[in-house]
């Protein structure tokens, strides 16, 4: 088996969780997943397996967009409701869900946000979140995110419900940090549920319990051929040969044109199976492409 599958990840469990049961389900070894989400997080996690794992970097990389409650009125040491109280403090009785909004809406575009000490980042060769739990908490360079939108979707004191679009690498539990220090009375992330990562939503995907046996992986598994949302060209079969070997080919002599002339493609045969993804060189006598990964076999 060899392709992407869509999971509804359960409250309560990690990421690995997740990825440890679909082995088992699958009986597969090699399984990955994209994008790690907090256990107390529910929502879409795309698992990538077999050859397909060799593709998770691309699907890392998406925007993603989230739903949650953010509840005013208290600042965590994780930034969220698993993390040590820091302070808590009264939610003004005149804030309203406009008011919220407002400081929200401060925060879209392009930002630099501090990542959260309890987060996987490294820094010195260590990640975050071990460094806090051995009790240490050193200084984070802040790092650029975009926030395509960040809406209030209801407030019922003192909880705001929240909606995220935001580009790979950005914390929602982090914006609602910041959100509550910029209101005065501090904020933490309650409740969050990933809704899409690229073009994939949660609507979707399956819940775990879905899988319990290889048939019901393989019954909802999307090719590789299918599942990258990426420029493609068409090769043949003394091109594909070429490629499979990793030699760069020319535009020029695809039978179709080439969609672009700069950035990743992937390059496909003539019957639309997937042998490579490539980067697109602009030359003087037209782009050329040289793969980055190669896929073979089954």
């Amino acid at each position: 088996m060899n392709g992407i599958l869509l999971v509804d990840k359960p409250q309560g469990m990690t990421s690995h969780d997740v990825v440890d049961a679909l082995r088992k389900a699958s009986r597969i070894r090699r399984i990955g997943h994209t994008g790690t989400l907090d256990p107390r997080a529910t929502g879409l996690l795309i698992l990538c397996i077999g050859q397909a794992t060799r593709l998770s970097q691309f699907f890392s990389d998406l925007d993603k967009a989230y739903e949650g409650v953010m509840r005013l009125g208290v600042e965590t040491s994780s930034h969220d409701l698993d993390g040590e109280v820091r302070a808590e403090n009264p939610v003004p009785e005149t804030l309203t869900r406009e008011a919220i909004g407002a400081v929200c809406g401060e925060f879209v575009g392009d930002i630099k946000q501090i990542p959260p000490m309890v987060s996987a980042i490294k820094i010195g060769g260590r990640r975050l979140y071990k460094i806090a739990r051995d009790g240490g908490e050193i200084e984070r360079p802040a790092r650029p995110v975009t926030i395509h939108c960040f809406d209030v979707t209801c407030w019922n004191p003192p909880d705001a419900g929240i909606r995220v679009a935001c580009s790979s690498g950005a914390y929602v539990r982090t914006l609602c940090h910041d959100v509550g220090r910029q209101i005065g009375c501090g904020a933490a992330l309650a409740q969050l549920r990933r809704m899409r990562v690229g073009r994939y939503s949660v609507e979707n995907a399956a819940p775990l319990d879905a899988f319990a046996v290889p048939e019901d992986v393989s019954a909802r598994l999307i090719p590789m051929d299918d599942a990258l949302d990426m420029p493609e060209a068409r090769v043949d079969a003394a091109r594909a040969a070429i490629v499979r070997s990793g030699g760069a080919v020319s535009t020029n002599a695809l039978p179709a044109p080439c969609p672009v002339t700069t950035g990743l493609v992937q390059i496909k045969d003539s019957a639309g199976k997937l042998i490579a993804i490539a980067q697109a060189q602009p030359t003087a006598m037209g782009a050329r492409l040289q793969p980055k990964r190669v896929f073979g076999g089954k």
